[in-house]
């Protein structure tokens, strides 16, 4: 997929402050009970998502984070199609206070790819 320059410019800007994990990192973390969650479109979800993962789309995750968890402190691993979009949604909620937020590297992608349970 090709990336606007000003895209990945701002992508980069925001590695220093968003903490990423790999997927088996991530799969690792879901079992030991991190809330996985998928910020892709909806479209996108419903074509398929990782097993156990919970929906919160890019576009209303800032408006409906604390509904589904309030708990700030509480383990959240983002992931979007290849990893970009929920580097942006991480520094996000890292603003609105939530510490122990990551973005998992390759996405969706990765994830499919590699035979990890899917839904």
């Amino acid at each position: 997929m090709h990336h606007a320059p000003g895209f990945l410019a701002l992508i980069e800007s925001l590695r220093s402050h968003v903490k990423e994990v790999t997927m088996e990192e991530a799969r690792a973390r879901q079992a030991a009970g991190a809330h996985l969650v998928d910020i892709r479109e909806q479209s996108e979800w419903a074509a398929g998502h990782a097993a156990g993962a919970t929906y919160l789309g890019k576009g209303v995750i800032e408006r409906d984070i604390e509904g589904a968890i309030p708990d700030k402190s509480a383990e959240i691993i983002l992931y979007c199609g290849g990893g970009f979009r929920s580097v942006i949604a991480a520094d996000s909620l890292q603003k609105m206070g939530y510490t122990n937020v990551s973005s998992m590297m390759g996405g969706w992608r990765e994830w499919s790819a590699s035979g990890a349970p899917t839904e």
